[in-house]
């Protein structure tokens, strides 16, 4: 039987012990710059996915995103020990990482909705002096009389 809520409390508690294990544990230059952001764990309990991030050293400086790939398939092995040790769990869940992709689409949503206001802006100028092109109220009112007898 499937457990969504324990499920879920795995992993949460996989993506703590994960985060602290590569923040302070594991001292691979390549992981400096990594950030774990979601676990998913399968309904049986057998299987974890981490989804991560990785930050450019400087602002200015792209992620090497092969060398964050490279850096957690080595540390794979240490990291499940330490979960299975954190976690106390009979069968210790095998971990996928997983690059994850929310910033990004973020990051493009708001390029976007940036755009998107800038064009607003510019039909709101254009529209600021413009006179209509007919009457200035073309619809019919109740309260006017009509020349109907």
């Amino acid at each position: 039987m499937v457990d969504h809520a324990r499920a879920a409390r795995l992993a949460k508690r996989i993506t703590t012990i994960v985060a602290s294990a590569i923040g302070s544990e594991i001292k691979d230059p390549r992981l400096a710059h990594v950030t774990i952001t979601d676990c998913r764990v399968t309904g049986d309990l057998h299987d974890a996915t981490v989804f991560y991030t990785v930050m450019g050293a400087s602002v200015d400086a792209e992620p090497d995103i092969a060398e964050a790939q490279a850096g957690l398939a080595a540390a794979t092995g240490s990291l499940r020990s330490k979960v299975g040790a954190g976690t106390g769990v009979r069968f210790t869940p095998t971990l996928r990482f997983e690059l994850d992709t929310v910033p990004d689409a973020t990051r493009a949503m708001d390029e976007l909705l940036a755009r998107a206001r800038a064009q607003d802006e510019l039909v709101a100028r254009a529209a600021q002096d413009a006179k209509p092109a007919g009457e200035s109220d073309p619809y019919k009112h109740d309260d006017e009389s009509s020349g109907e007898s």
